[in-house]
């Protein structure tokens, strides 16, 4: 017995519902951060000879963002559009990943060759990390542009069986079209961390030059300042939240119904848990990874502990919990001998 597929059709509604809305509601919170940064300009008279007050601090900030803030619409549609269609050499260049090729890797790509067949599916392009972590990822937004990147250590470590769980667990990403979502929020909270630095950095070094009359205004500049950073951070938190962690059960759930092989998904998620961490791995792309070790008590985490995933993969297809029967095998070992 595998997975009912209860709630797929809604969970990639949503994501291309929330994808439409970030879409949309990025240019509008731009554009309210940068009225928020004019109105503490002239709140808090840093440009001014005195304070105004704050409906009128509020009306010039109004102006001033109107006058400037469609340079900061244009430069962030530039750097969208930028990392939106080169995304994916961009997290090569991040990673170190590799492409591979047939020649390269047959077994491997047999392996998603048959899971696309049975899905209709064109084939995501292959890469590799060289690193000894167990670990993957699928990125793209199109057919076109679809990757699955799995690490050297994942390759040696795992079985035939485990390794085409992990494949179609990433295939499931992308048919659900979370790796379109994350692909778009990672290149939002980047630019929202971006704006929010540099905002932070003109105000605190450019008090510089500034006449003693607007000295008495500096602990001002900086409680804006700090008020401008928070505000981003707090909004790139809630971006990452929204991308429920629901969605790596229903990758599991996929992966199962797609090898008819619930075991093998928890032996592959057994073997990972403990080893995924890949060195110097940035935080966003650390989003589309199988597993991302949780911290702080697991209150910030992206993913669900991998214990309660292969709880749940037990409890909804009715199959024993597997003691695995040999360890992590070592780099010169074939694990599919």
């Amino acid at each position: 017995m595998v997975f009912k597929s209860v709630g797929l059709t809604s969970h990639i509604y949503n994501n291309n519902l929330r994808s439409l809305m970030l879409l949309a509601g990025f240019p509008l919170l731009i554009f309210l951060m940068i009225l928020a940064f004019c109105t503490g300009l002239y709140g808090f008279g840093m440009i001014t000879p005195k304070q105004l007050p704050w409906a009128e601090a509020f009306d010039q900030g109004w102006l001033l963002s109107l006058r400037y803030g469609y340079w900061a619409l244009i430069g962030a549609a530039i750097w969208f559009t930028v990392a939106y269609f080169f995304h994916t050499q961009l997290i090569q260049k991040m990673t170190d990943a590799h492409p591979v090729t047939y020649e390269e890797e047959p077994e491997l790509y047999r392996l998603l060759e048959n899971l696309c067949i049975s899905r209709g599916l064109t084939m995501p392009y292959f890469q590799i990390i060289e690193t000894p972590a167990l670990n993957a990822f699928a990125s793209g937004i199109n057919e076109k542009t679809y990757a699955i990147t799995v690490t050297r250590g994942l390759l040696q470590a795992l079985d035939k069986d485990e390794l085409e769980a992990v494949l179609a667990h990433e295939l499931t990403h992308i048919m659900n079209k979370d790796v379109r979502l994350l692909i778009i929020s990672v290149v939002f909270v980047g630019m929202i961390s971006f704006f929010c630095e540099m905002a932070f950095r003109s105000m605190v070094y450019g008090r510089h030059g500034r006449s003693s009359r607007n000295e008495k205004n500096t602990g001002a500049m900086y409680l804006l300042a700090f008020v401008i950073l928070a505000i981003g951070y707090v909004f790139a938190i809630l971006i990452r939240f929204s991308l429920s962690r629901k969605r790596e059960y229903l990758a599991d759930a996929g992966a199962v119904e797609l090898t008819k092989n619930p075991e093998a998904m928890m032996r592959a998620l057994m073997r990972i848990s403990g080893h995924d961490t890949i060195d110097n791995l940035p935080e966003d792309v650390e989003l589309m990874c199988i597993e991302n070790t949780s911290g702080f008590m697991g209150l910030f985490a992206t993913h669900p502990p991998i214990q309660r995933r292969i709880e749940t993969i037990s409890a909804m297809t009715g199959t024993p919990i597997p003691t695995l029967s040999r360890a992590n095998p070592s780099s010169h070992e074939n694990p599919w001998q």
